[in-house]
């Protein structure tokens, strides 16, 4: 059997890469998208196991003590995020594809203990696009809204270490570019 691939995504806040991950999961059976851990509160819609794993801090710490995750990352200054690590291993076990759509800091973890992963950077089409998509979602306030924009900047910075880079200008475009690098990964 076939060993399963390690895909991370990465890409400021509102380049839509969450939507691209999930358009790529319902085109291929044989890819997982990892759900992440998060002391964040939900948003409005957002549930528990579907876009994260709501849980406390404390919870966090012990999960994290215990080399339970594979990445972790504090975003924001006071939010706290990471990747369980025994679903993803088992998944790559059982020959599935896995994706984690992670920041930038947690990519870098992966890839130092999962040095064959593959990195996908989603960039936006510009830097007034992505306030737009920001602005939009109406869930920041001007101070988050700024913050995101700078921390965006920085992460595009370091967009060049990554193997690829997609601009998502056009959503079904974005989606087909990553799926055509996952296939083309595969047969690597």
């Amino acid at each position: 059997m076939r060993q399963g691939k390690l895909f991370i995504i990465s890409g400021p806040s509102g380049t839509g890469k969450g939507t691209i991950c999930k358009r790529i999961i319902a085109l291929d059976p044989d890819i997982v998208l990892s759900v992440s851990v998060t002391t964040r509160d939900p948003r409005e819609g957002e549930e528990h196991g579907r876009e994260y794993f709501f849980i406390n801090r404390e919870e966090y710490m012990k999960l994290l003590d215990e080399g339970g995750l594979l990445e972790h990352a504090s975003v924001y200054g006071e939010t706290l995020y990471g990747t369980p690590k025994e679903p993803v291993v088992k998944w790559l076990e059982e020959g599935r594809d896995v994706i984690l759509e992670i920041d930038v800091q947690g990519a870098f973890q992966v890839r130092d203990n999962y040095p064959d992963c593959v990195l996908i950077f989603v960039l936006p089409p510009s830097m007034e696009e992505l306030k737009a998509r920001i602005t939009g979602r109406g869930t920041e306030n001007e101070e988050n809204i700024a913050a995101r924009l700078a921390e965006a900047e920085g992460e595009i910075r370091l967009s060049d270490r990554y193997d690829y880079r997609i601009v998502n200008e056009d959503i079904d475009q974005a989606t087909r570019d990553l799926y055509d690098i996952i296939k083309k990964e595969r047969e690597a």
